[in-house]
């Protein structure tokens, strides 16, 4: 053909209908999926309550079920793959609460969660942050839900685990502890914090995970001048929701009251220097491997900027600590 630009716009338009044609036809393969696993479930808890056949059965009944149905129609009746769908139905009982944009291997790991409240955070969240499994795997194992909702009051959780976590001021976006646990430094390694920044570059699509919806690199190693003297951020991010700069600050051990009032020098220079019309304040995060509360306390005391302190750890936080913690919380009690 002589005239090429044409037939290369008719092949790639060609190409985008079938791209958009296929996510359809796969979203609703999923919906379909999903939703018959969930009249399956309600089909086995339904018979499971009739009366005798639960006495007649009893545990036995998805052994059998799962012999029978893979005589019957082929692989996907495990006995494991049953006590799924059957769970599943159990933790959403109203079919009209499933989203069409998870799939069942989404819904899968969601209902491996201890309670209510944790399943629908991860929910919604998988919803509002387009998680793939392999991220909500991490998420879950990271305990998100837990180092989210600590920094909460009672209503806060439970606002939460109903809509997911919205970031509409500064405070949202802070988690306290961090976890690192992608980077693989065994616990008791030492290490520079060069090193530990080196790490964090070379994972940086797991660190903005951890770091959650919003943010976008700029640089590590920010140059700041002031006279002839110069200072270093070690990481600059923009953070696209709440149109700020986010400076982060790392520290291989204890945070210092002199590392706080550095990083409240670095927010006035960023707020002063590097603000366009449209920034709002920047958010400084001094992260480090321990803090001292009080200290934290006092030396943040009468700081105008917004400038908080938190804790990063790198290996995966005690769930037993932070579930007893969060239940102190929905107590009432204080920890």
């Amino acid at each position: 053909m002589s005239d090429v630009a044409p037939y290369r716009d008719l092949i790639a338009k060609i190409g985008e209908l079938l791209h958009k044609g296929r996510e359809q036809a796969g979203r609703a393969v999923n919906t379909v999926l999903v939703q018959t696993y969930w009249h399956i479930g309600q089909h086995i808890v339904e018979f499971e309550q009739g009366g005798s056949e639960k006495s007649t059965y009893g545990s036995e009944l998805l052994d059998r079920l799962s012999n029978d149905l893979t005589s019957a129609y082929g692989k996907g009746f495990s006995r494991s793959n049953l006590f799924q769908i059957r769970q599943f139905y159990l933790k959403f009982p109203k079919i009209q609460t499933l989203s069409g944009q998870l799939s069942w291997s989404h819904y899968a790991e969601i209902i491996k969660a201890d309670n209510d409240l944790e399943i629908s955070f991860y929910t919604k969240q998988c919803e509002k942050e387009n998680w793939s499994v392999r991220e909500l795997k991490r998420q879950m194992k990271s305990l998100l839900f837990h180092r989210i909702a600590l920094s909460k009051d009672k209503q806060g959780v439970m606002d939460i685990a109903e809509k997911g976590a919205d970031i509409q001021q500064p405070e949202d976006i802070i988690k306290d502890p961090y976890v690192f646990e992608f980077l693989g430094i065994p616990q008791q390694q030492q290490y520079l914090e060069g090193e530990l920044e080196e790490k964090l570059i070379h994972n940086l699509e797991q660190f903005l995970l951890e770091l959650g919806k919003g943010f976008a690199f700029i640089g590590r190693q920010y140059r700041i001048s002031l006279g002839n003297r110069h200072f270093y951020v070690d990481l600059v991010f923009y953070h696209r929701i709440l149109k700020c700069f986010v400076l982060i600050d790392l520290k291989r051990g204890e945070i210092e009251h002199t590392d706080i009032g550095q990083m409240n020098m670095y927010l006035n220079y960023f707020a002063k220097e590097e603000n366009v019309e449209g920034d709002n304040p920047p958010i400084g995060i001094v992260l480090g491997a321990y803090k001292d509360h009080i200290l934290v306390e006092y030396a943040t005391e009468n700081i105008s900027n917004q400038l908080f302190v938190s804790k990063y750890q790198l290996y995966l936080p005690d769930k037993a600590v932070l579930s007893a913690q969060l239940e102190k919380l929905l107590a009432g009690d204080h920890f």
